[in-house]
């Protein structure tokens, strides 16, 4: 007989429930009761394949019931399994009916955690195969956002991210290949973590790709996180797959530099506007972290990133799945299907493989250069998708999706997907922050800074109209963030003014208003901080300035202009309209954010 299951807290953390468990206000009986409840309440959010039930988790209740709390860290808390990773006793599905078996055996993860008193709920739903990074492509349903039920909850592991943000398990287990560990973690406001190649066993894990294939953990609290990495970490004498890492709780070794993408980021989707400005005030508190900031090109983890799907490791998928959807057409969902028949295209050679393989390696050592002793911050996602707009649009928004995920395991790293500021009213936002396979104690360190920055002070901010090289994309721009400024719109001057490209180098814009005449030019309207700007505007070198500029609107503000003497000597590039289109300057842009 269990108590009220009042007092069982909406979210589960590990901390939490050991509290109320030595307390003796709750019991794992009160919490599996409560989460059962839960389940059956949210059924149509098609989170489970198996859902929890008191007769299957009875056993798991009366074996923590003869063994001490305080000497198993995980003494009875409520974790889910997602449903491409063993449960002995329990139908491994990997969301595919057919392809159903019932293992022997617990996953070697699984097994670690039971034997730590982890209680196991049950089996999550997922993309089918781990094929996906949206949270649609299951034939048990599309399993809906924790908070807004028309968007995506994203993928693979759709399930387990949203059992743990709807209360129903205390942290779940996911895989990652190509970011199904951080893609939900976000959506969802969690922390997922992905940790390095081998550090956890893949052992009894439905392969994708198993040379890049991680167990993962989502939780709500970064320290539970690392209680469930300090009982499933560890080399496995049976699993092909597994290596010794270095320990990250046995140092909390922080890294000597953060890195920020140099170029603009690109965001999509819906809400485009709403991740660019909760990006940007991410960007302004990793700044309140008191580590160096540097801006790197991200070229070799996008090229990486590209080798993922469109290069010969999506043959790999086959290699593991294709002895199954070879004589079983029509088993898979059609967009699952298709993907993985497209590994077994006569494109992917031998010698392709050899060849993306060597210049993976080219890509790993320009990666472990640029990592060395630091942190890269990216999104974890630039947007999200209704699930409506998933269905008209499967492939491009699935790839949408991967775009700052999908290099992190071909170039061996490790990631923690941790929560922001939301980028709108119950719209998650997060970041993903990324470190060498042997820095794991990095992440747990930036990620514990990041969580806990003091709140950004009211500052007073001026608006700046910038026309050249301080613009997104432009060598400049990271001056602009250095000096705490985001951007916040493009617009155009008042038609009177005249653009020249002035003769220095590299060689810059001057913009002169004209007593008659003129044009438009177009411009970016940035945000910064007064308490910068008086040291901003003292670094311009003349004949270039801050004054007042026009802008179509007939509204003036502070922003760069040109002493008119420079004109003599200057190419007139008024007619291109603005910097960007000024051919031999639009070839120099290392990138643009689009509206």
């Amino acid at each position: 007989m269990t108590r009220s299951t009042a007092a069982v807290p909406q979210l589960l953390t590990i901390g939490g429930l050991r509290e109320l468990y030595k307390k003796g206000e709750l019991t794992p009986a009160d919490v599996v009761a409560e989460i059962v409840s839960r389940a059956e309440s949210d059924a149509e959010m098609n989170i489970w394949i198996t859902p929890p039930s008191l007769e299957a988790l009875r056993p798991y209740l009366e074996r923590i019931a003869s063994l001490d709390p305080e000497s198993l860290p995980l003494w009875g808390i409520p974790f889910a399994v997602k449903d491409n990773i063993d449960l002995a006793g329990i139908p491994t599905t990997a969301a595919c009916p057919d392809y159903a078996y019932t293992p022997d055996h617990h996953a070697a993860v699984v097994e670690r955690l039971i034997a730590a008193g982890a209680i196991p709920l049950g089996k999550t739903n997922l993309d089918q195969f781990a094929t996906g990074l949206v949270g649609t492509r299951s034939p048990f349903g599309e399993t809906h956002n924790s908070l807004r039920g028309e968007l995506i909850s994203g993928g693979s592991s759709s399930g387990s991210a949203v059992s743990v943000a709807r209360g129903h398990a205390a942290f779940a287990l996911g895989t990652d290949t190509a970011g199904s560990g951080r893609v939900p973690a976000a959506l969802n406001r969690l922390v997922g973590y992905k940790p390095s190649l081998g550090a956890w066993p893949t052992l009894g894990v439905v392969p994708a790709c198993a040379s890049l294939d991680c167990v993962t953990v989502f939780a709500c609290e970064l320290e539970d996180a690392m209680r469930v990495d300090g009982v499933a970490r560890g080399y496995h004498a049976d699993d092909p797959w597994s290596r010794c890492l270095p320990n990250p709780a046995a140092g909390k070794n922080g890294p000597r530099k953060l890195l920020l993408p140099r170029d603009s980021i690109a965001f999509y989707g819906p809400f485009a506007e709403d991740y660019k400005a909760a990006w940007e005030a991410a960007v302004a508190r990793l700044g309140r972290l008191n580590i160096p900031i540097e801006f790197v090109d991200c070229e070799p983890f996008e090229e990486a990133a590209a080798l993922l799907y469109e290069g010969p490791w999506i043959a790999e998928r086959w290699a593991a799945l294709g002895g199954f959807i070879g004589p079983h057409p029509g088993s898979a969902l059609p967009v699952t299907e298709r993907i993985l028949r497209s590994g077994n295209s006569a494109e992917h050679t031998a010698a392709s493989l050899f060849q993306a393989m060597h210049r993976l390696q080219a890509l790993r050592l320009e990666t472990r250069k640029r990592l060395d002793g630091a942190v890269l911050a990216m999104p974890t996602c630039g947007g999200t998708w209704t699930r409506e707009q998933v269905r008209q649009n499967p492939v491009g928004t699935n790839r949408d999706m991967g775009r700052y995920t999908n290099h992190c395991n071909l170039l061996d790293l490790c990631a923690v997907a941790v929560p922001g500021n939301d980028a709108a009213p119950e719209l998650p936002f997060g970041i993903t922050l990324f470190a060498l396979a042997e820095n794991e104690s990095y992440l747990w360190s930036a990620a514990e800074s990041f969580l806990n920055a003091p709140p950004s002070p009211p500052t007073e901010t001026t608006l700046v109209a910038v026309c050249g090289l301080h613009m997104r994309g432009y060598p400049l721009e990271q001056q602009m963030r250095e000096h705490g400024a985001r951007f916040v719109r493009e617009d155009a001057t008042a038609p009177r003014y005249r653009l020249y490209r002035l003769p220095t180098v590299p060689a810059k814009p001057g913009l002169i208003k004209q007593p008659g005449g003129g044009a438009s030019i177009e411009l970016e309207v940035w945000e910064m901080p007064k308490a910068a700007f008086g040291a901003f505007a003292a670094a311009i070198p003349a004949p270039l300035g801050i004054g007042k500029v026009e802008l179509r609107d007939g509204s003036e503000l502070p922003g760069f202009v040109c002493e008119a003497y420079a004109a003599a000597g200057s190419e007139d590039v008024t007619s291109f309209g603005g910097w960007r289109y000024v051919p031999e300057e639009a070839a120099r842009s290392s990138g643009r954010t689009e509206p």
